[in-house]
C-alpha cells in the first residue's frame, strides 16, 4: 500500500515521505496510529501545501541530529550483566538495555533507533552500538560491557582502598593533635621557667 508518513517513523521514513508498506502494516498501525495517511490527490495536496513547514522541521531535526551525535561519539556507556569467569555472557544485552544506560547519562533516545547486535556480543568487553538520529545520521556509541562479579570486586577492592585511606588520615590526625598538644605543653613549660628569672631580675629595681 503506498502511504505518505504524518510523522517521523524510525526504521521507515520521515514526516512528508511517500513510501510503500504491507497492507497489515498500514491498517493495523500506521493509519489507525495517525502515523500515515492514505496516498491520494487529497493528501499530497494536503502535504504540498505544507511542503515549507515540513522543510523547516527536518532543518531544526538535523540541526538536533547533529548535536546528539556529538554527545553519544563522546560517550561511553557500560552495561552490567552476568557472567561466568571467562566473560562469557549467561544473558544478552539488549536495546532496553542500553536506552536505560543513556537515560542514566542524560540522554533520552527511542529504543527502536537503537541497534544492538546481541548475537556478536557473547562476551564481556568494548563494543560499539548502532543508534540512528535523523535521515541517514547514525552514532557508534562505546559501550563497554562487564561482569556482575568483576563489578561487585572491583567496588570492595575501592572501599577497602577509601576504608584504609580514612583510617590513614584518622592516624595522621590523632598525631597532629598529639603533636600540637605536646607543642604547647613545651610552649607553657618554657613560660613558666622564664617567669622566676623575669621576676629577680626586676627585684634591684624594686629595691631601689
Amino acid at each position: 500500500m503506498k502511504i505518505i508518513l504524518n510523522q517521523d517513523v524510525p526504521n521507515l521514513g520521515e514526516e512528508g515521505d511517500v513510501c510503500e508498506v504491507k497492507n497489515g502494516y498500514a491498517r493495523n498501525y500506521l493509519l489507525p496510529s495517525g502515523a500515515a495517511v492514505h496516498y491520494n490527490k487529497c493528501n499530497v495536496a494536503i502535504f504540498a501545501s505544507r511542503a515549507a513547514a515540513i522543510e523547516k522541521r527536518k532543518v531544526e531535526k538535523r540541526a538536533a541530529a547533529a548535536t546528539l551525535k556529538e554527545k553519544l561519539d563522546a560517550l561511553t556507556l557500560n552495561i552490567v550483566v552476568s557472567a561466568g569467569e571467562s566473560g562469557k555472557l549467561f544473558g544478552s544485552v539488549t536495546s532496553s538495555m542500553v536506552q536505560d544506560a543513556l537515560a542514566k547519562a542524560g540522554i533520552d533516545v527511542d529504543r527502536k533507533k537503537i541497534e544492538v547486535s546481541t548475537h556478536a556480543i557473547k562476551m564481556t568487553g568494548t563494543y560499539q552500538v548502532r543508534v540512528h538520529l535523523y535521515e541517514s545520521e547514525v552514532s557508534l556509541v562505546k559501550m563497554v560491557v562487564e561482569s556482575e562479579a568483576d563489578v561487585k570486586k572491583r567496588q570492595a577492592i575501592a572501599a577497602a582502598a577509601a576504608a584504609a585511606a580514612a583510617k590513614e588520615a584518622e592516624k595522621a590526625a590523632l598525631e597532629a593533635a598529639a603533636a600540637a598538644a605536646a607543642a604547647e605543653a613545651e610552649k607553657a613549660e618554657a613560660l613558666a621557667s622564664e617567669a622566676p628569672a623575669a621576676e629577680q631580675a626586676e627585684a634591684p629595681a624594686d629595691a631601689q
